[in-house]
């Protein structure tokens, strides 16, 4: 099941693998999963993620699939080390990144929308390796532009999923105040009437 709960697509690639209750839910362990969760993320779209698929077939998106999930595993540990040290020296990690930023292919062009001329980019999927390209992005873009002391662990013990605390006060606990908040409320509910018994 694809979760969009991390308020960024960066933090929602990195929920694309969590462990409710200790058990591992992997949501893009092929190639197609990956493109779907592209999709999800609104970072491709469903006609183009048809097309995708028929062009560059089964084994190159599987195989960037894999590249996928190492990017992500490396992603989630230097996000977590930014978020705790943002002013601390990351070449290293800028290489990785950049190294993957540097397989977009994209094309910039002037349009007339709404009556003004705008700059617009847009990506040209070539090759299934590009797709790491478009998530290096989103984590370019988060470590750029977020704080990262807004960047948050859901609080739920049962839960693994990150988020960014976009709220006013920057007080948000939970991945979901439906679920993993419903779930503590409840909780702490219980835990109240057994004292009072």
């Amino acid at each position: 099941m694809l979760l969009f709960l991390g308020s960024h697509p960066a933090l929602d690639f990195l929920n694309t693998r969590y462990g409710p209750h200790g058990q591992v839910v992997e949501c893009i362990g092929d190639g197609r999963s990956l493109v779907d969760w592209l999709v999800g993320a609104g970072l491709v779209d469903a006609a183009g993620a048809t097309k995708m698929k028929r062009r560059l077939g089964q084994e190159a998106l599987d195989t960037a699939s894999e590249e996928a999930r190492r990017v992500r595993e490396w992603a989630r540990g230097w996000i977590a080390r930014w978020a705790e040290a943002p002013t601390a020296d990351y070449g290293r990690e800028l290489v990785v990144l950049n190294g993957l930023l540097g397989r977009a292919t994209s094309r910039r062009e002037v349009v007339l929308s709404e009556g003004r001329l705008q700059l617009t980019e847009s990506h040209r999927i070539e090759s299934a390796e590009e797709l790491l390209a478009m998530v290096a992005l989103q984590i370019a873009l988060l470590i750029t532009n977020e704080e990262p002391a807004l960047i948050k662990e859901c609080a739920s013990s049962a839960c693994t999923l990150s988020f960014l605390d976009r709220t006013k006060s920057h007080r948000r606990l939970f991945c979901s105040a439906t679920v993993c908040g419903n779930r503590a409320k409840v909780a702490a509910f219980r835990e109240r009437q057994r004292k009072n018994d």
